[in-house]
């Protein structure tokens, strides 16, 4: 009688936290296949590796990962604060390469199901394994069989709009020639130009930062910073109660820029409208409030999943956040500002269909409190789960420093509204906001 062979656990995306999840299924002995569209390990990460991270070295690296790597002589990096670029070549490219054939690269999955059933069918689910559909850089269609999956995609590909109520704003796919909607590198040709940034997180700083170097390098730039709410209080972060001097100091160094008349903020801005005309975008508020002459926009606001892979099978997602339900009050922002967001684990990660998790910033969804460490406490917990250790999984082995830093709480209209007070004591395993 022939053995039924063992399916592999399948891991979509070669990101950070997809590639700790193969790690800590291979150190317990579990087989699993990482599925990467891209040519390369990290290859989103790769797309902003000109930013410099504000978490330094010891929280952007895997325990897992690590014991999987320093028999190889790689060291990790004990201090420093890496750029995106340094992140993939000094820790997840080395990280794959351990991997080896576990990796696939050049695959793009195109949907999850079980075998032989469609999402309405119920009849014997759960004894068949999953179907992870596939298509080559080739465009040769593909299936890989598999035990359980983990969806580590992220929330890369899909950026928010700049359109305030969620979708794009009129003009805005027509004017998309000059709308961008991540972090710029070199920003040299938009000297003596009018430049517009919408958004008020870590990206959006990060872009107003850079046009104010080019302000002072090549006066005659007009930074123009347009904010939803009706207060910039929450841009400057925790500060002084912001236990990650980088982020701290990014917030200080927006609030300086302002102060000093480099950048102009407009609060209570929601985008509406763009209207091009002799070459140059207007930008219209929902109150009819217009910023004109703008050569280039940069919308950062935000990301959210891409969860269309996952149409034929069971899955919980909250009905705001398009978090996974079992986190998502743990990590609202409308509720969690000022870093009481807790670490999650198989147990709150679990989904109706038995043998799926969505991890790392995906299971998120649009909340913007997600940093790489919560992500490996999450895949910790999942690969224990998917091998048989039910006390593992369930242990919380995240502890992170204070933020002191406020995110959505507060009135979304007043002005001056703010749900920071004195810095908060967090939770273990609490710690919003990441690059």
């Amino acid at each position: 009688m022939s053995e039924i062979p063992v399916l592999p656990v399948v891991v979509i995306g070669a990101g950070p936290q997809g590639l700790a999840a193969a790690a800590h299924l291979t150190e317990r002995g579990v087989d699993a296949v990482v599925v990467e569209r891209g040519a390369s390990a990290g290859a989103a990460v790769s797309e902003w590796g000109h930013v410099r991270l504000f978490s330094g070295w010891p929280e952007l690296t895997d325990a897992a990962a690590r014991r999987l790597l320093e028999p190889t002589g790689w060291t990790a990096p004990a201090s420093g604060y890496p750029t995106g670029a340094e992140w993939v070549s000094e820790y997840l490219a080395p990280l794959a390469d351990t991997l080896g054939d576990r990796v696939l690269y050049g695959t793009t999955v195109t949907g999850i199901a079980r075998q032989g059933r469609d999402k309405v069918v119920a009849s014997g689910r759960k004894a068949q394994p999953f179907v992870v559909h596939t298509v080559d850089q080739d465009g040769r269609d593909g299936r890989i069989l598999a035990s359980s999956v983990i969806d580590a995609t992220g929330t890369w590909s899909l950026p928010n709009p700049a359109g305030a109520d969620g979708y794009p704003a009129v003009g805005e796919t027509a004017a998309a020639d000059r709308i961008s909607y991540r972090i710029p590198d070199d920003v040299s040709d938009l000297a003596g130009t009018h430049v517009v940034v919408v958004g008020a997180g870590h990206s959006a700083t990060h872009t107003v930062l850079r046009l104010s170097e080019l302000a002072r390098r090549a006066p005659g730039i007009r930074v123009t910073w347009l904010l939803r709410r009706g207060s910039a209080t929450n841009v400057f972060g925790g500060g002084v109660g912001d236990e990650l001097p980088e982020r701290a100091a990014l917030g200080s160094r927006a609030r300086k820029v302002i102060e000093a008349g480099v950048v102009e903020v407009v609060t209570g801005f929601r985008v509406a409208e763009f209207h091009q005309d002799d070459g140059a975008l207007t930008v219209i508020a929902e109150n009819g409030q217009e910023i004109s002459g703008v050569a280039r926009v940069f919308a950062l606001t935000g990301f959210r999943p891409d969860t269309s892979i996952l149409r034929e099978v069971r899955i919980d997602l909250d009905g705001s956040l398009d978090a996974v339900a079992g986190i998502a009050s743990e990590i609202d922002p409308n509720i969690h500002s000022c870093g009481s967001v807790g670490a999650t684990g198989a147990r709150q990660l679990t989904q109706p269909e038995q043998g799926l998790f969505i991890v790392g910033a995906k299971s998120y969804g649009r909340a913007p409190t997600f940093l790489a460490l919560t992500g490996y406490e999450q895949v910790r917990s999942v690969a224990a789960h998917l091998a048989g250790d039910p006390e593992a999984a369930d242990r919380n082995e995240l502890v992170l420093p204070d933020t002191g830093v406020c995110g959505g709480a507060g009135e979304f209209d007043a002005e001056g509204a703010s749900c920071c007070g004195a810095p908060s004591v967090l939770q273990i395993g609490s710690r919003p906001v990441s690059v």
